[in-house]
């Protein structure tokens, strides 16, 4: 069962285990995890699940699309070129079977 680990402010972090299809925001949100808001239910329409991916888990993941480009550049909190994505665009599974986000300290 893949693994997610949701680092917060300080070090503070939430672990879930995730079943395999499974996209880190719905996650996040079903377990309750502080600062994953998801208010558009993972359209990549609100920018409300923005996580900052550790670098050792970006390779595994696939391009960004235009979608979620576009609602990048309307976080609360700055957009990191590399490392900034939406939870909701991130699903885990075969090749992402952990992986580890920062979470910002505001989403709206």
């Amino acid at each position: 069962m893949p693994k997610v680990t949701f680092h917060h402010a300080g070090t503070r972090a939430s672990v879930l285990q995730v079943n395999a299809g499974a996209n880190l925001m719905r996650a996040a949100v079903h377990d309750s995890v502080p600062g994953i808001v998801g208010e558009c239910g993972g359209q990549a329409m609100c920018a409300t699940c923005h996580v900052y991916v550790r670098e050792p888990y970006l390779e595994a993941l696939g391009s960004i699309g235009e979608d979620e480009d576009e609602m990048l550049d309307c976080t609360v909190t700055p957009r990191d070129q590399v490392r900034s994505r939406l939870a909701c665009q991130i699903t885990v599974g075969p090749g992402v079977t952990d992986i580890e986000v920062d979470v910002p300290e505001s989403q709206v």
